[in-house]
């Protein structure tokens, strides 16, 4: 068992680190307070490679592992929680989906700007009725001649506001459930009958958009398809798996900032005749704090090194996911405690990782549903 990184692996992981420290850290706190999509940034990412890590690189990516993609996403996610969500779903949800289950014609054309950092891509499942039933979609696509006519409107969606490219999920037919999935590639800035709906004013993750998808009588070139039709379900599934590694990372990113800074605090705040950190009580906190990011982190590399095996890996996702999202949780609250009344002001970033996160319990599947999928795979059940 080896639990060193390869050479490139460390090169990576120290190059994003000292970039997420040096351009993307100092400009956090004005990203979350005016929620600005952080354009420059993700151009800079795409540069480095960082927008399509495991991508190949004659779409645009850097042709690296899944491992690698972790390392970054924890670095990029430390400095700034908006930023690292925008490169997991570039990576994961958008890139997966498009690089496995896309012709080389479709990964050419709608790949390789995304994985290249040029512009964003987004994946469309959530509506206002099928989120964690992802199966119960009402967004229909019923094809007609070479084009699929699309009528649907989808909700928070990462993204949604400013990409240029979507994986839209929709339905053939509600009543075919599962079977009726199918994924559609969207140039969403060249389809008519799209519109951008409402952005969502939410807790945290400010600079990265949330974003209602609207489509009336959109149509969508039947050669956008990916794969087969009656393919979308496991293809989405398959998916879900990659993406919560990419969020787990994002979690774990958040709580190691937080312990970062609470630990940070705890030395130069004094009380008493004495730093905090001298407490047992504060000891304690930090002690815990970093034994439980830690062990998320080694979750999370697990998962990623079997996805770069070919292995199943979709307990170890849903765990790595679960795990690493619970942890930053409590992570971030320990921060805000440790920090006291100044944890509860914007002065300190101990409360935007507090509102960072707890997205992370949310989205790419509820941790409810993370337990059901782990129940299940120990079970042996379908």
């Amino acid at each position: 068992m080896n639990f060193g990184l390869t050479e490139e692996q460390q090169m990576v992981k120290d190059q994003v680190t000292r970039f997420a420290e040096t351009q993307i850290k100092p400009i956090a706190a004005e990203l979350d307070k005016t929620h600005r999509h952080p354009e420059e940034i993700c151009r800079k990412l795409g540069e480095m490679g960082i927008m399509g890590v495991a991508i190949p690189t004659e779409y645009g990516g850097a042709g690296m592992d899944i491992v690698t993609y972790v390392l970054a996403m924890i670095a990029i996610s430390k400095a700034c929680a908006s930023t690292g969500v925008i490169v997991s779903v570039n990576n994961s949800l958008y890139g997966f989906p498009v690089n496995s289950f896309g012709t080389d014609e479709q990964k050419k054309r709608y790949l390789t700007p995304v994985a290249g950092g040029k512009v964003e891509g987004c994946y469309a499942l959530t509506e206002a009725g099928a989120g964690s039933d992802a199966a119960a979609l009402a967004c229909r696509a019923v094809l007609k001649g070479d084009k699929y006519i699309v009528n649907g409107t989808k909700r928070f969606i990462t993204n949604g506001n400013v990409a240029r490219y979507c994986v839209l999920a929709a339905t053939a037919d509600p009543a075919l459930a599962y079977k009726g999935v199918l994924n559609l590639i969207v140039d969403l800035k060249e389809t008519k009958g799209f519109s951008v709906g409402k952005i969502e004013e939410k807790m945290g993750i400010l600079a990265s958009g949330t974003a209602e998808l609207v489509f009336e009588d959109a149509e969508v070139p039947a050669a956008n398809l990916l794969g087969k039709p009656g393919q979308g379900f496991k293809q989405m599934m398959m998916g879900l798996d990659c993406g919560r590694i990419g969020i787990g990372s994002q979690a774990c990113g958040i709580g190691k900032a937080a312990l970062e800074d609470a630990l940070n605090y705890a030395k130069e705040r004094v009380q008493f005749g004495k730093p905090i950190s001298s407490f047992q009580a504060v000891q304690f906190k930090l002690a815990d704090m970093a034994t439980e990011l830690e062990a998320a982190e080694l979750l999370l590399l697990r998962a990623a090194w079997m996805e770069d095996k070919g292995l199943d890996y979709e307990k170890e996702s849903a765990m790595a996911k679960m795990y690493a999202s619970d942890v930053a949780m409590k992570a971030a609250i320990e921060g805000v405690q440790i920090f006291g009344g100044y944890g509860y002001c914007k002065e300190y970033p101990a409360e935007r990782h507090m509102r960072d996160a707890k997205i992370c319990q949310i989205y790419e599947g509820t941790n409810e549903i993370q337990r059901m999928v782990i129940a299940r795979k120990l079970l042996g059940a379908r």
